[in-house]
C-alpha cells in the first residue's frame, strides 16, 4: 500500500511537472513571438512617407533586420538610441543590402552608407547621431535624399 501511493503521488509530481514546463514553453513562445512585433511610425523624406519599424530596446537594436528575406516598397527600421554617440552597423546575418542613414537629434542626416549583405565590415556614422534608418538598397539616392537632408516624423 505504502508503495502504490507512493508511485501515485510521484505519478502526479510528474504530471505537474509536465504540464509547468508545457506552459512555461507556451509562454516563452508567445512572448517571443509578441517581441519580435516592433511598433510602427511614419516617417517622411521631403515628399517621401517611409513606414519605419522602432527598433528603441537594446534587443531589438542587436537584431535589426537579420534573417529577414526581404523589405517592402518604402518600408525600414529607424533605431533610437539614448543619447548621441558615433554608431557603427554591420550587416551579419542580414540577407539583404541595405542603405543607412546616420541622423542627428535634430533629424539632419550627417552621412549615408551602402551595406552589402552577410558581411562584417563596419559602418559608422561621421559624427554622433541619435538615429539611424535603414532602407533598402540605394533607396536613398534613388528619392534624391543625401546628407544634409531632414528626417521628419522622429
Amino acid at each position: 500500500m505504502f508503495f502504490e501511493r507512493k508511485l501515485t503521488k510521484l505519478g502526479s509530481l510528474a504530471q505537474l511537472s509536465a504540464l509547468a514546463l508545457c506552459l512555461t514553453l507556451l509562454l516563452t513562445e508567445t512572448q517571443s513571438a509578441s517581441a519580435q512585433t516592433l511598433p510602427v511610425k511614419r516617417l517622411t523624406a521631403g515628399m517621401h512617407v517611409i513606414t519605419a519599424e522602432i527598433a528603441a530596446t537594446d534587443a531589438a537594436r542587436t537584431k535589426g533586420l537579420m534573417f529577414r528575406d526581404s523589405l517592402e516598397p518604402n518600408h525600414g527600421m529607424v533605431f533610437v538610441f539614448e543619447q548621441a554617440n558615433v554608431q557603427c552597423f554591420w550587416m551579419k546575418n542580414t540577407k539583404i543590402a541595405l542603405s543607412i542613414a546616420f541622423i542627428k537629434a535634430n533629424g539632419v542626416i550627417t552621412n549615408i552608407a551602402e551595406m552589402a549583405p552577410m558581411t562584417e565590415t563596419s559602418h559608422c556614422s561621421t559624427e554622433p547621431v541619435l538615429y539611424t534608418l535603414e532602407m533598402e538598397e540605394g533607396w536613398f539616392a534613388k528619392h534624391g535624399v543625401s546628407a544634409g537632408k531632414s528626417i521628419g516624423g522622429l
